[in-house]
């Protein structure tokens, strides 16, 4: 949820509405299991991080943000709908494709942008990037540049949860090309060997790298690789918000009645390429534009609340506050300092009690 565009703050996601109706294949066809308002606040919370992308692209192009970049444009639906279903104290863990999470988590877009920039006013003072950012007080905790390595740390975050007995459950998302790890594999047997609530999220986005995933997996149905554990899963539209918010209610429900893990294979699309240094010429112009056009999930969103009878300006009104928080994002990453000499030395040892 976003509020004050002069602050560009986000409040904490995560407020179930009412129980999802049961999960149909295609496009929605009306507000199933989610009031208008609760839809103008996932199409707010979907621009946000599709607006905060397109502007974070332009300062790549600009030279302001220097190192590796990726891009969550395409797949804010996935996110968005899982914050949906989780409550306070509930844990997100990802790859290095971050950013929407971050916001998504109500980690503030000034934060973001300046770690983005390497700016002392960022999340991890300018000392982490596009990578590596955390808030504990989000429940975010990256933002991990080794491909898969953060499926065993979400697992282990799990644990955490059980050992605790505090209801807590952690979603570990992860793309296709990580599905192929070993060391995602080992998660899923100790997670359904001690029951862990973890939920392994799988954003299929259809290409791992440049490699298409049909070519790199033997498995195409992913929402099945727990099956020699017997974790449950299924597979979503991950271009439509509402489709991911009733399969994470059932995910989510599931974990926390200590059933342990389940597996959610969200079907998503990203646009632009792997990362910005990515052409992306390993697949046809035409296949991105039909995807924009008949699949994008925040204008799917828009229409639906039109065709509901919501007025166009409530719409209007979302548009220029988001457009608002993210000019004012920007120009707090470009005029916050850089980080003093001094925080070489910093943030690098912790001294255990």
């Amino acid at each position: 949820m976003v509020q004050g565009a002069k602050a560009g703050t986000t409040k904490r996601r995560g407020r179930p509405g009412p129980a999802p109706s049961p999960s149909k294949s295609g496009p929605s066809r009306k507000n199933e299991g989610l009031t208008q308002e609760q839809l103008l606040q996932a199409y707010d919370d979907m621009l946000l991080i599709r607006r905060f992308e397109e502007k974070a692209g332009q300062l790549y192009g600009m030279g302001l943000i220097g190192g590796f970049c990726h891009l969550y444009i395409g797949q804010e639906a996935v996110v968005v709908g899982m914050q949906m279903c989780l409550k306070p104290g509930d844990q997100v863990i990802t790859s290095y494709r971050d950013h929407g999470h971050m916001l998504a988590t109500g980690m503030e877009s000034r934060g973001v942008m300046a770690e983005l920039t390497g700016r002392s006013g960022g999340y991890s003072k300018g000392k982490g990037g596009s990578m590596h950012m955390f808030s504990r007080e989000k429940g975010f905790f990256g933002g991990h540049g080794i491909v898969g390595a953060q499926v065993s740390l979400g697992t282990g975050l799990a644990f955490a949860n059980a050992y605790r007995n505090d209801g807590s459950v952690c979603l570990t998302y992860y793309g296709d090309g990580a599905a192929n790890q070993g060391q995602v594999f080992e998660s899923y047997n100790l997670a359904a060997l001690m029951k862990l609530p973890v939920i392994f999220i799988i954003e299929n986005n259809k290409y791992g790298m440049g490699t298409s995933a049909d070519r790199a997996s033997a498995s195409k149905d992913r929402s099945k690789d727990g099956s020699p554990w017997g974790i449950p899963g299924e597979q979503v539209d991950g271009m439509d918000v509402q489709a991911v918010r009733e399969a994470g209610m059932r995910a989510v429900a599931h974990c926390r009645e200590g059933n342990g893990p389940y597996i959610l294979e969200m079907k998503t699309y990203r646009y632009r390429g792997h990362s910005m240094s990515d052409p992306a010429k390993y697949r046809t112009r035409e296949e991105v534009q039909k995807m924009r056009e008949q699949h994008d999930p925040i204008e799917t969103v828009r229409k639906l609340l039109l065709d509901n009878g919501m007025d166009e300006s409530r719409i209007k009104e979302v548009d220029d506050k988001v457009k608002a928080i993210v000019a004012d994002a920007a120009e707090f990453a470009q005029t916050s300092p850089e980080p003093d000499e001094s925080e070489l030395w910093t943030d690098v040892l912790l001294e255990a009690r």
